[in-house]
């Protein structure tokens, strides 16, 4: 069984780019503010929200870059960057409220099972949306790009045996094994995010 979400595109951009952000820091770790961004876009194209303060389907990089300005006071990186759900969770959480909207947000820890994950996991996106995911430190080096970082998961393809996930960071995509990405082999672990419409 494989479902994905219908993605938007900036220009030819598969989503936006945390890099377009202006100011040193946010291009650095303006990774979370950048998924609620994609995100209120999604949920305005999709499920008739009003949570982008632009036209949401026809955004553009411009349009991207001042909606991270707007973002910014609620998901603003720290020093140690978005680096627990609760702060993502209050962050993006305040966001919402303040546009009157009646979504709310739970989110998954990573020290949950992966069964707990995986069926959250797949239980979203059959409902049509996406999910952010934070990833701390991994012991696979093959995640070493997704460390300390927030980026969304829009898609699954289940097998008899394991589940991939379509990962979107940086305007591009790729598929990852779930299991890999949620068992991180750290202790200390990231999680991922609810949105409960």
């Amino acid at each position: 069984m494989k479902k994905e979400l219908n993605h938007h595109y900036i220009g030819a951009s598969y989503g936006g780019n945390q890099e377009w952000f202006s100011g040193f820091m946010m291009r650095l770790g303006g990774c979370a503010a950048e998924t609620a961004i994609e995100s209120c876009i999604y949920l305005d194209r999709n499920f008739a929200t009003s949570l982008c303060p632009f036209d949401a389907k026809n955004v553009t990089k411009a349009d991207f870059v001042s909606f991270g300005e707007i973002m910014k006071p609620y998901l603003h990186p720290k020093m140690s960057g978005i680096d627990r759900l609760s702060i993502y969770l209050e962050g993006f959480g305040n966001y919402l409220s303040d546009k009157g909207s009646a979504i709310t947000l739970s989110g998954i820890e990573g020290d949950e099972p992966y069964e707990k994950a995986k069926a959250a996991l797949i239980r979203q996106i059959d409902k049509g949306l996406p999910v952010p995911f934070l990833c701390l430190y991994h012991s696979n080096p093959r995640y070493k790009e997704y460390e300390w970082h927030w980026f969304l998961l829009n898609g699954y393809e289940l097998f008899e045996d394991s589940l991939m996930v379509k990962a979107v960071t940086y305007s591009e995509w790729e598929w990852l094994d779930f299991y890999e990405l949620w068992n991180t082999g750290r202790a200390r672990k990231g999680g991922m995010i609810l949105i409960n419409n």
